[in-house]
């Protein structure tokens, strides 16, 4: 039996974790893949406090994980399928038909990025279309490559491809960019990239590796075909949240909390991208997760068990 037992190690987990610890919990955090969450998949952060100079994401990620191992926290790489409550005690369930239990949950497991859903994505996934521009820009070094969308992650990706394509097209299906100001201006300004507005990607081919996309305009409904090797796609993101009981969501999946990070289901705690109303930044993912934390420890040493 542990005190709490926290879903995920990202930003939000990691935060959670080191304020529960610190709080004298007996705190398990669980992590399917590794940790470090989506934060891993990002070049540089320079609006995180405290770093002069930008961050390089998996850096921030491994300094989360480094402290919170040295404060004593323990993180086990299992993948969980099931929450649920019986008697006032959480079970939690995971793939490899381990249950475990904990007074509380803090859910931290993020949000997915969302696919096009078009003819050919999934066809060239790995060969040409990618959803990580740090991860696969280098292979496209001197090639024509386009990023789908208008928000913030797609702007910073589409800065980081111009390090290594010749040509850097930005599909938003909107006539302008949602991102911040800073970022528009950057993008903007840079002679590689070149913006296409109110325009739809309706179909990715290719044979053996991209060679196009088909557009469309959502104005004239005129449709054209682009000549690219690679397409990386930021459209926004899904929260995770099948495992967790229908109650606690909304109908769009999100956990819905309150200030506290309490969902509907006492004990159990949701922070960071996955929760309604997330702006899906690193800090305030941290936030959330020392939030919960808190709120986590409240709950379980005021309570007659």
């Amino acid at each position: 039996m542990k005190e709490l037992i926290i879903i995920g190690a990202g930003p939000a987990g990691m935060a959670a974790s080191i304020y529960a610890v610190r709080a004298g919990l007996d705190t398990l955090v669980l992590e399917k893949i590794s940790p470090g969450g989506q934060v891993m998949l990002t070049y540089e952060i320079e609006n995180y406090p405290g770093f002069i100079e930008p961050v390089e994401g998996w850096q921030l990620a491994s300094n989360m994980e480094q402290q919170a191992r040295r404060l004593g926290v323990t993180i086990e790489s299992k993948d969980v399928v099931s929450v649920e409550k019986y008697d006032e005690i959480f079970h939690v369930k995971t793939t490899d038909g381990a249950f475990l239990e904990g007074r509380a949950v803090i859910a931290a497991t993020g949000a997915s990025l969302k696919r096009l859903g078009v003819p050919g994505e999934s066809e060239f996934t790995g060969r040409g279309v990618s959803y990580c521009a740090t991860c696969d820009a280098a292979f496209f070094k001197d090639r024509v490559t386009a990023v789908v969308g208008g928000g913030n992650t797609a702007l910073e990706e589409a800065l980081y491809l111009t390090r290594f394509a010749s040509k850097v097209y930005i599909i938003h299906r909107r006539d302008e960019f949602r991102g911040q100001k800073i970022l528009q201006d950057r993008v903007l300004s840079n002679p590689k990239i070149e913006p296409i507005f109110d325009t739809l990607v309706t179909q990715v081919n290719g044979d053996e590796k991209v060679y196009s996309i088909t557009l469309q305009n959502k104005k004239t409904g005129e449709s054209r075909e682009l000549a690219i090797q690679g397409l990386f796609i930021f459209i926004g993101n899904t929260s995770n949240t099948t495992y967790l009981p229908e109650q606690v969501l909304n109908d769009s999946g999100e956990v819905k909390v309150d200030m506290k990070m309490q969902t509907l289901m006492s004990g159990l705690f949701a922070a960071g991208d996955l929760r309604e109303n997330s702006l899906r930044q690193v800090l305030m993912a941290a936030a959330d997760g020392a939030t919960a934390a808190i709120s986590a420890y409240e709950y379980i040493t005021h309570k007659d068990w």
